[in-house]
């Protein structure tokens, strides 16, 4: 299996690491895990699953369209690609921003409030259920993050906050969380991302 992280701004780093660090048991003998940087549209060939990280989001879509990645990564997930996400990166697969025109993929059935929660100050850690990956609750970091205000009936709510805000969401193999995993130390949602990246894609369109 082959995972690019899309490392033209914000914290990929962190992702790198964390997808890296990853013991997949008796998965790995059978399917290796390449985790590798992705900056170029050539460098999409090949892959299984990326993942979109945290950052400036109007920042990373207008570096997406300076590299000539947005139409080649779109087209590679309508064909099928993996998504994985977080925080900006679900703003940039989200289809509806309220208005904004700002480059993006608009490849998810998703509506999404940007810094909902405020500005840098407001950022927080909660716990949150996140039944579909089992085990205790993951702590979640929030930092200048969006909301998943509404989803199309295709849209999976994978986890919520007390207040009834979407925080995590799944359509077919597209994933995206309002919160960076990456920062947790709990490497869960990767590592569900990566059983979506291993599954065949059903059919031509991921979204």
């Amino acid at each position: 299996m082959r995972i690019g992280v899309l490392s033209l701004h914000g914290d990929f780093a962190e992702h790198l690491s964390t997808l890296r660090g990853l013991r997949l048991g008796s998965q790995n003998a059978a399917d290796p895990v390449t985790v590798v940087e992705v900056r170029l549209p050539q460098q999409l060939e090949s892959l299984d699953g990326i993942v979109i990280p945290g950052g400036e989001s109007t920042t990373i879509g207008k570096l997406m369209v300076d590299y000539k990645l947005l139409d080649p990564l779109r087209a590679r997930i309508q064909a099928g690609l993996a998504v994985f996400g977080t925080c900006a990166g679900a703003i940039l697969l989200a289809r509806d921003l309220g208005g904004s025109t700002q480059p993006r993929l608009g490849v998810m059935d998703l509506s999404i409030r940007r810094n909902a929660y405020g500005r840098q100050i407001h950022s927080f850690e909660t716990e949150v259920e996140v039944p579909e990956i089992g085990g205790p609750p993951i702590r979640a970091v929030f930092i200048r993050a969006p909301a998943i205000v509404g989803c199309g009936p295709t849209v999976r709510i994978l986890a919520s906050l007390p207040n009834g805000s979407i925080v995590a969401a799944r359509q077919g193999r597209l994933l995206a969380t309002a919160f960076h995993p990456e920062l947790s130390g709990d490497d869960r949602m990767h590592r569900y991302f990566l059983s979506i990246a291993g599954q065949p894609a059903a059919g031509s369109r991921a979204a």
